[in-house]
C-alpha cells in the first residue's frame, strides 16, 4: 500500500488515494470510535443509497483505518465553481439526493436527538442557552428518517457517468429530515454562501410542503452542536444561531 497522494486533513485523521481505495487513517480516535463509524457506514450501504463501499477494518502502523472503494469524479462544490451557469441545476440535483437519503430508514443508526443532546450538554454556552435549546430539542417532532449530518456538496462526487456518489457518512444519524437541511443550510452560510442558502432552504421548503419556520427552529440547536468544534472564524455567527430568544 503506497499512501503518498493525502486527499485531505482533517482532525485525528488523515485521508489518502491508494488507486482505486481511499485510505483513511486515524491518529487519535479510539477503537470504538472508528468501529462505530464503520458501523455506521455498514449500514448506510445496506439501504442501497450510493456510496463507495467500505472495503476493510483494519490498523497501519498502530493506527485504526477504515478502508473504502475510491470513486472517480469531481465533488458537486467544484462543479459549482466550474460551471457557475448551472448552479440551480447542481443545487437541485444537491436536494434530491438528500431527499433521497431522508427517505430511508436504518434503525440501527444513532438517534439524532441523542446526539444533539450530547454537543448542547458539552458545549461553552450558558446554562441558560443549554436550558432553552434541551427544551427546543425536546419538543421537536420524532422521526427516524437517515440523516447524513454533514450533507454538503463537497461530499457528493459524480463520475464519468453522471452517477451521484454520497461520501463521508461519519455523522449520520436517524431523526428529523428537517435538522438535517437547517444542518446544511448553516453550513452554506458558514461558507459565506448566504444565498445559495436561502436558495436551497426555498427549494426544500416548496419540494417537501415543509414550513420554512419550522426548519428555522432546529438552527439554534444545530448551532451549538457546530459550536462544539471550536472554530475562531465562525463564533459571531454561531453565536447569533444558539441564543434562542435573540434568533427569534
Amino acid at each position: 500500500m503506497k499512501l503518498e497522494n493525502i486527499i485531505a486533513t482533517r482532525k485525528a485523521k488523515t485521508i489518502y488515494r491508494d488507486g482505486n481505495k481511499t485510505v483513511k487513517i486515524y491518529d487519535e480516535d479510539s477503537k470504538v470510535d472508528v468501529l462505530s463509524q464503520a458501523l455506521t457506514h455498514a449500514l448506510i450501504e445496506e439501504t442501497g443509497l450510493k456510496v463507495p463501499k467500505m472495503l476493510e477494518v483494519t490498523t497501519r502502523e498502530g493506527k485504526m483505518t477504515i478502508i473504502y472503494e475510491y470513486i472517480v469524479g469531481e465533488t458537486l462544490d467544484v462543479l459549482m465553481a466550474k460551471y457557475p451557469e448551472r448552479q440551480d441545476e447542481y443545487l437541485d440535483l444537491f436536494l434530491s439526493l438528500q431527499m433521497s437519503v431522508h427517505a430511508k430508514r436504518a434503525p440501527g443508526l444513532k438517534k439524532l436527538k441523542d446526539k444533539m443532546r450530547a454537543k448542547i450538554s458539552i458545549s461553552s454556552l450558558s446554562d441558560t442557552v443549554k436550558y432553552d435549546l434541551h427544551m427546543r430539542l425536546a419538543s421537536m417532532p420524532k422521526h427516524e428518517k437517515i440523516c447524513h449530518g454533514d450533507f454538503n456538496p463537497s461530499n457528493v462526487v459524480i463520475t464519468e457517468n453522471n452517477e451521484a456518489y454520497i461520501i463521508d457518512w461519519a455523522h449520520a444519524t436517524q431523526g428529523n429530515a428537517s435538522a438535517d437541511i437547517a444542518r446544511t443550510y448553516l453550513l452554506f452560510c458558514l461558507d459565506g454562501k448566504e444565498a445559495l442558502a436561502e436558495k436551497y432552504l426555498d427549494m426544500f421548503c416548496e419540494r417537501s410542503g415543509t414550513s420554512k419556520s419550522y426548519v428555522q427552529k432546529w438552527l439554534p440547536i444545530v448551532a451549538a452542536s457546530q459550536s462544539v468544534k471550536n472554530i475562531p472564524e465562525e463564533a459571531a455567527l454561531l453565536h447569533k444561531w444558539t441564543d434562542v430568544v435573540e434568533f427569534e
